[in-house]
């Protein structure tokens, strides 16, 4: 498990014979959480009348409830009072660089939630700063109240160097030292790149090798059913992509885990509805599939976390047992850890999560130490929340910009066809949209015609001249001023959309003297801003602070017309998804990875 400085479980095979001993009942456990139902991921029951106990921050058994007190008078006891005792649950796929918080700051909510083990795949940092910002969070992981495991970032830059300037480029070599380095480096990341892969290309397969000659199993990202047997066929074995019952039934079969990823319906994110339909209409087991949250910020991570998710799969179909054990057994066995985590069999860490009949958790034991009690943070966490790892300096000094950039294309002088990114809900894939124009006396009159608006992407890791390409966004519906995030994914780079230069040239500055974020700018005033200034990706503050910041960017943000949200947004440079995206190299077409011209 991750070498954690705080809240530390000894490894098994230093325990055994404790944990023999209290089993038998010749040694007291430290803790019986007593008067419960057990939930079962192995059996997939839910069992009367149980009781856990605890020692060594680890499981010894599960007996009858009242066993204890039958041997011994004085063992502490937490009641359970009849609520449903299960294991922690386990995120399979996830990025904390989406909550905008740090590791430390982000296991704040996931503990409320019942999530106890995390696997991240921290490519966006790795994009900015390169390894040295994928161990900056893998540090940051170790002190953090959690347990974080790391998939390596594999698509560090997501494309080649003629599309997109990225700050890192994560070759073979870096990733092979990474899992060489770092025990908590247990697999390689999502592999987004899948059309390379597919086609065979020579850097994608050497990354795919750094992994597979380790034993690390291969995380996937793939669109397209045409698409999945060669990157089944390449050693992909696990993706959370799968966006309807069909491509997940195909992925099924050709070995591949499917992470049911749930999200905020109102966000791109939630594409469990139709994948599970492989389960409930088409007969598939569901034995290899979990579920996961991708994407969240710090906001919708209280709201929509996993344990919504189980729920959100109870809805779909499946049976609280079941679905539990997707949120939690399941995980922990595609990673080969379901010997420690995922169950509360003996020996496994007590990572236990006691919960009403909605299986909405009330209490965390993380380790065996209490951490949420009645929806609350206890004290000894609240301790060690507040004493968050501090990131290097260079991590406060990613947003490297020319002194001036015009942030707006000329006016074109006749008539003539833009190639457009059209916008639609969700929000993932975007509309490749040619427009016929006339001239005008100005842009909002070409604006109002058309309904388009200025879309632009700065590059900010100061490898290049100053590179700045210009777009056009179509249905995006902003009404006025500007919307601006350096969190534009992959390389992120600053995209900006608006409606003119003054209130564009207001986010960039804003986002500069912060170092990172995303704003909402009108009539020349920034509404809402959350800084990043973690490598214009992470506030240093407490998550109960970000999200608070994060709610007034949303509401800024419908207030400003956005028809999809910030999230979807800073999507829009993301060149590995059809069908065409702007980088600061110009617009790309996807999968052709084209660049092709604003006007013809």
């Amino acid at each position: 498990m991750t070498r954690l400085t705080r809240f530390a479980v000894a490894p098994l095979h230093t325990m055994t014979r404790r944990l023999a001993d209290v089993a038998s009942g010749r040694l007291a456990p430290d803790l019986v959480v007593t008067g419960a139902r057990v939930l079962s991921t192995y059996s997939e029951r839910i069992l009367g009348g149980r009781e856990v106990w605890i020692t060594g921050g680890r499981v010894a058994a599960v007996k009858p409830a009242g066993a204890a007190r039958k041997i011994w008078n004085s063992v502490p006891v937490y009641d359970a009072a009849g609520g449903i005792v299960a294991p922690g649950l386990v995120d399979p796929h996830i990025h904390i660089e989406s909550s905008m918080v740090t590791a430390c700051a982000y296991a704040e909510a996931a503990l409320l939630n019942g999530t106890t083990t995390i696997f991240c795949d921290s490519h966006e940092i790795g994009n900015v700063m390169d390894v040295a910002g994928v161990e900056a969070m893998l540090e940051d992981a170790r002190e953090a109240p959690l347990s974080i495991f790391l998939t390596v970032p594999s698509t560090v830059p997501a494309t080649s160097a003629a599309m997109e300037t990225a700050g890192g480029d994560l070759t073979p070599d870096k990733i092979a030292g990474l899992f060489d380095r770092w025990p908590e480096a247990v697999a390689l990341g999502e592999k987004m790149d899948f059309v390379p892969v597919t086609m065979g290309d020579e850097r994608s397969h050497a990354i795919l090798a750094a992994a597979l000659k380790r034993g690390r199993p291969v995380s996937g990202h793939v669109y397209g059913r045409e698409f999945v047997a060669a990157y089944a066929a390449s050693g992909v074995t696990d993706t959370h992509e799968a966006i309807d019952r069909d491509i997940a039934d195909d992925l099924l079969d050709a070995g591949v885990w499917v992470f049911l990823r749930g999200g905020p319906p109102t966000t791109p994110w939630h594409s469990l509805p139709q994948a599970i339909r492989t389960i409930t209409e088409l007969g598939a087991s569901h034995k290899r599939t979990a579920v996961c949250t991708d994407d969240r910020d710090a906001d919708d991570l209280f709201l929509f976390g996993l344990d919504w998710v189980v729920r959100e799969a109870v809805k779909a179909g499946m049976s609280p047992e079941q679905a539990w054990s997707m949120g939690s057994l399941h995980g922990a066995t595609r990673f080969g850890m379901d010997n420690d985590i995922g169950g509360l069999g003996g020996g496994r860490r007590a990572d236990l999560v006691l919960m009403d009949d909605n299986l909405k958790p009330q209490c965390t034991w993380y380790g065996g130490e209490l951490v949420v009690e009645h929806g609350e943070i206890t004290p000894r966490l609240d301790q060690a929340l507040s004493q968050r790892y501090q990131y290097p300096k260079a991590a406060y000094a990613t947003v490297k910009l020319p002194a001036q950039v015009k942030l707006t294309p000329a006016m074109p002088a006749q008539a003539c066809t833009v190639n457009a990114i059209k916008t639609a809900l969700p929000g993932i894939t975007l509309i490749h949209e040619k427009i016929k124009i006339e001239p005008a006396k100005d842009w909002l009159t070409l604006f109002e015609r058309h309904d388009l608006c200025f879309v632009t992407v700065v590059e900010r890791h100061g490898k290049s001249n100053g590179n700045v390409a210009y777009g056009l966004l179509s249905a995006f519906g902003l009404k006025r001023g500007a919307v601006a995030s350096s969190v534009g994914h992959d390389s992120h780079n600053i995209i900006i959309a608006g409606t003119n230069e003054a209130d564009m040239q207001v986010a960039l500055v804003a986002i500069k003297e912060k170092q990172g974020g995303v704003c909402v700018v009108a009539d020349g005033k920034v509404r809402a801003l959350v800084p990043l200034p973690i490598a214009g990706l992470l506030s240093d503050k407490r998550i109960t602070e970000v999200a608070e910041e994060v709610r007034q960017l949303k509401i800024e943000w419908v207030e400003a017309g956005c028809t999809i949200p910030y999230m979807g947004f800073n999507l829009i440079p993301l060149s590995v998804i059809p069908e065409i995206r702007i980088t600061d190299k110009g617009l790309v077409l996807v999968p052709q990875m084209e660049l092709a011209p604003l006007f013809e």
